[in-house]
């Protein structure tokens, strides 16, 4: 019997008054069970030659007004809350990886297993993306925090056979050395043995290579540096024609609450009023010289322009495309 002449049996059935059985549904109508989980992220556009794949280590919620710096009362809460948004805030981990045709290059590699569930998933973006963390020529980080370093090593292994990693010498030379661990806070103690563990097998092969000024580092790759949120914070201006993105790394840790309100910092900022100056230059740049931004923690793929809105900026999201060529 088929399920409608059930269901017709079933009405007759209740019409005469005559005692009715509860329906169980037939297996073969049953839903699939919920698989549940994402795919492994990545996103791919092009800056002139150099394609961009964003890729997603993970992401990781945190309480969004307890983190804060220089927010009013019930700011917090009131902006995310124009984007339908709460605490706890869902952080993302963002990574990028460029092709420049004759090097493959890595700016930040995610957390690895330093938050956790909530990163580690990098190496197999890397992947799905189409690549190999063994490919990766240069691995350049914006700053020494545990969600832009962790992912040097998985699992207590490097990641990357072959990868040179460079990081500003004013970064390495305050993170590698624990005489500075007085000079910050309780949060950002634990930062120096994590990154020091993670570097060394790096430092050991003699692929740790800091670099100081802001000559270009590769051809259309250039740093910028943007102290504040650590002393040797810094960004990547990539270039070709008249395209140009910027790896801007932690300069916006919520967009919906430091875009609208650019003064608003983070407990993580080494130094308050140098974050805070960083990123109003980075904003106004951007905005006005119409580049692509790549955030760190921008909702995936992280990556789109800023617009000026008075003393406030907002935040426009590349349009997702198939071809993006």
């Amino acid at each position: 019997m088929n399920r409608r002449s059930l269901l017709q049996l079933m009405g007759s059935a209740a019409l005469s008054g005559a005692s009715v059985a509860p329906f169980a549904p037939d297996a073969a109508l049953a839903a699939a069970p919920a698989v549940g989980g994402q795919a492994p992220g990545y996103y791919r556009m092009h800056i002139g030659r150099f394609e961009v794949t964003a890729l997603l280590d993970g992401t990781h919620p945190f309480q969004a007004a307890k983190l804060a710096v220089g927010a009013r009362p019930g700011e917090i809460d009131g902006l995310l809350g124009q984007q339908d948004l709460k605490s706890p805030f869902e952080g993302m981990i963002n990574a990028f990886l460029v092709n420049m045709g004759d090097r493959l290059i890595l700016i930040d590699t995610g957390a690895g297993n330093l938050y956790g569930k909530d990163g580690g998933g990098l190496v197999g973006a890397i992947k799905a993306a189409g690549y190999a963390p063994d490919e990766i020529d240069d691995i350049f980080i914006t700053h020494l925090h545990e969600d832009h370093a962790g992912g040097l090593m998985l699992d207590g292994k490097p990641v990357f056979a072959k990868a040179v990693v460079h990081v500003s010498k004013r970064d390495a030379e305050f993170w590698l050395d624990d005489g500075n661990m007085a000079s910050v806070g309780d949060l950002l103690k634990p930062f120096f043995p994590a990154i020091q563990k993670v570097v060394a097998p790096y430092v050991a092969a003699g692929r740790f290579k800091p670099f100081d000024g802001d000559a270009q580092l590769l051809p259309g790759l250039t740093p910028m540096a943007a102290p504040g949120h650590t002393p040797g914070h810094t960004y990547y201006l990539l270039q070709d024609g008249d395209q140009s993105m910027l790896f801007w790394g932690d300069t916006v840790h919520m967009q919906p609450v430091q875009l609208p309100d650019p003064e608003i910092a983070i407990e993580y900022d080494w130094n308050v009023p140098l974050a805070v100056a960083a990123r109003k230059n980075a904003l106004s740049l951007a905005a006005s010289k119409v580049w692509w931004v790549a955030g760190a923690h921008v909702s995936f793929p992280g990556i789109g322009h800023v617009r000026a809105d008075g003393k406030a900026y907002r935040w426009i999201p590349a349009n997702y495309t198939l071809n993006r060529k």
